[in-house]
């Protein structure tokens, strides 16, 4: 049995002439940046890797053969999954034939565990396919009972956050803890006047970053109330500038139309990608719930959270009970404290966002707790994470092979 901690793990060494296949299916940014980061790592282990599956742009321009992608996975919410099925099936028995004719050595879903987990793993793994999942989800946290689920699915769990493999163990699910690649990424001291120079703000400005979601769904349900945030700060204490960097094109049309529709909108200056530079750059944002809230901590940011879903999974998840935890932002759940200010569904309004984020800028006792309780969960996360996942996945491989 693998150890929680994958460090001591050894690299396989490879069969002359035996190439590593990997299947990888990663959804949207965040999966694509964390996909990226995961080949690079297994290449330094094993240069001969190959890898094909559903890529983003990080990953493709890293060597992995696209069949589809990544963007077509950024689904979000019970309602919206359902409205999608069809077209997630059919690109699951496509997916599933080309593994399964292909026969890679391990296959690794990369987040999107609505279709990695429940509709793709298991089928692999039945045909005799190792399967990992990068990223647990958040079963501790809501549908709890889908761990049995993703124990018939996968055959390891790598885990980001460090409370998440005691649940998976008493569930005896195989799961390792290997940290986050971002908080390797994003130093200890984040250099905001560098990150102003290089993006043409003047680091004497007080700075919000706006970061309304990657994906369109979100987008359109809270870039309205992002952009009315900013107005009514922008009312409240003139002359804050405010920045948004846009995960993609078809974000930034979205959100465009919302700034555009909006009367009384201040200038708001978008960036085509660049979070982690914008965020640098900025005093506090206003962040999607997400890995961008993750991103935010790391930096160092005061940051205010804000998460909708559609009416119908909202109503789904409050009829059924399905949320397990009292606070849903990845920073209040690494604190264990309802530290950092969320707001969800209807409680997400211009005023509500505006004033939270109004009191972090003027109150310095608790912007600087904030950041003190930041500093400490990025060093907990801190710990080579793509190369402890690239270790775990070829220990796997190897006793496979045996």
């Amino acid at each position: 049995m693998m150890s929680e901690q994958a460090g001591q793990a050894t690299s396989p060494r490879p069969a002359a002439g035996d190439r590593l296949r990997v299947g990888i299916v990663a959804g949207e940014s965040s999966g694509d940046q964390l996909g990226a980061a995961l080949m690079a790592a297994i290449r330094e282990r094993r240069p001969d890797a190959q890898f094909m599956g559903v890529a983003g742009p990080k990953m493709i321009a890293a060597g992995c053969e696209e069949w589809a992608p990544a963007e077509e996975l950024s689904v979000l919410g019970l309602a919206e999954v359902l409205r999608h099925a069809p077209r997630l099936l059919r690109l699951r028995t496509r997916l599933a034939k080309r593994f399964l004719e292909t026969r890679p050595d391990v296959f690794i879903g990369v987040d999107a565990p609505g279709f990695n987990v429940d509709l793709l793993a298991g089928r692999l793994k039945e045909a005799g396919i190792p399967t990992v999942q990068y990223v647990s989800p958040q079963v501790w946290a809501w549908r709890q009972g889908r761990v049995r689920t993703i124990g018939r699915a996968c055959d390891l769990v790598l885990c980001l956050l460090p409370f998440e493999t005691q649940f998976y163990s008493q569930h005896r699910v195989r799961a390792v803890f290997v940290g986050h690649p971002l908080a390797d990424q994003i130093p200890l001291e984040v250099d905001r006047e560098s990150a102003c120079t290089a993006l043409g703000i003047d680091p004497n400005a007080t700075v919000v970053a706006l970061l309304p979601g990657s994906r369109l769904g979100e987008v359109e349900r809270l870039s309205a109330d992002f952009v009315g945030a900013a107005a009514w700060l922008e009312a409240k204490r003139p002359g804050l500038r405010f920045v948004a960097p846009m995960a993609s094109p078809r974000v930034r049309t979205v959100f465009e139309r919302q700034i555009g529709a909006a009367p009384q909108a201040p200038a708001i200056q978008l960036f085509d990608g660049q979070a982690q530079s914008v965020l640098a750059a900025a005093n506090a944002a206003i962040v999607a719930s997400g890995t961008a809230t993750l991103e935010t901590l790391l930096t160092g940011r005061p940051m205010v959270v804000a998460y909708r879903i559609s009416a119908l999974s909202a109503f789904l998840v409050r009829t059924l009970g399905l949320v397990k935890v009292p606070y849903f932002s990845q920073p209040n759940l690494l604190i264990g404290r309802r530290l950092v200010p969320e707001f969800i569904q209807e409680a997400v309004t211009p005023a509500a966002l505006g004033a939270a984020l109004l009191n972090e800028l003027e109150d310095r006792a608790y912007s600087d707790e904030l950041k003190r309780e930041f500093a400490r969960v990025h060093v907990t996360l801190r710990c080579g994470g793509a190369a402890l996942a690239a270790a775990a996945i070829l220990e796997l491989v190897e006793e496979r092979r045996a």
